[in-house]
């Protein structure tokens, strides 16, 4: 398999997935601030222009990171990446889906990428602080709905990672996390295979 990365982005998460899996694959660095992304190259692979993306074996490519995660989770059951009980694959999947969409597509693209929503109304550090607001307030939400000590979903799922790497962006832009989340962070950091794709991705 081909992985297209971007070190310190929301790839991160499936790069975690891959390493806990076990999995063989050829990562390529997708450089987002020269535009590697927008190139006739990487286009004919993800049309949207995203990372991640993950090339599987057939040549077909997954584009998002739920979809990448959820596969990951069904072609590999034995990792149990995706809860048997009922109630926790639903507070699984949708903290996966929380992260993804919500904290990280509405408030860090917001933080991230301001200009993307300048208007005559609100200028960039308007912008760039509404999206801090909304993730501030997206992780006191989500603090109250996990558990206090452990992983998301009682044992270690594909929604731990989605956490931890808008967590890790939390506190590298200075937003501070509530316990809970705290607390997550903290734990997955204690994991060997977060520990060694920090590593690998220039984080000590």
């Amino acid at each position: 398999m081909k992985f297209y990365m971007a070190p310190g982005s929301c790839s991160t998460g499936i790069h975690i997935l891959l390493e806990e899996i076990g999995l063989v694959f050829e990562a390529y660095i997708v450089n987002l601030p020269k535009g590697d992304h927008l190139k006739p190259e990487y286009l004919a692979i993800n049309p949207n222009g995203t990372i991640p993306t993950l090339v599987r074996d057939d040549g077909s490519a997954l584009t998002d990171f739920v979809s990448i995660a959820t596969w990951l989770a069904e072609a590999y059951p034995r990792r149990k990446l995706a809860p048997s009980d009922p109630k926790a694959a639903e507070m699984a999947f949708e903290t996966l889906g929380f992260c993804t969409r919500h904290i990280h597509g509405e408030g860090f693209r917001r933080v991230f990428t301001p200009e993307r929503y300048v208007s005559k109304r609100a200028g960039v550090e308007e912008i760039r602080n509404e999206g801090r607001k909304i993730v501030a307030e997206a992780f006191a939400e989500l603090d109250v709905r996990i558990p206090a000590s452990g992983y998301v979903a009682g044992d270690f799922s594909i929604a731990d990672p989605a956490l931890f790497y808008v967590a890790f962006w939390a506190d590298k832009t200075g937003i501070p996390l509530p316990p809970n989340c705290l607390a997550h962070y903290q734990l997955m950091r204690t994991r060997p295979a977060v520990r060694q794709v920090l590593a690998e991705e220039g984080y000590r």
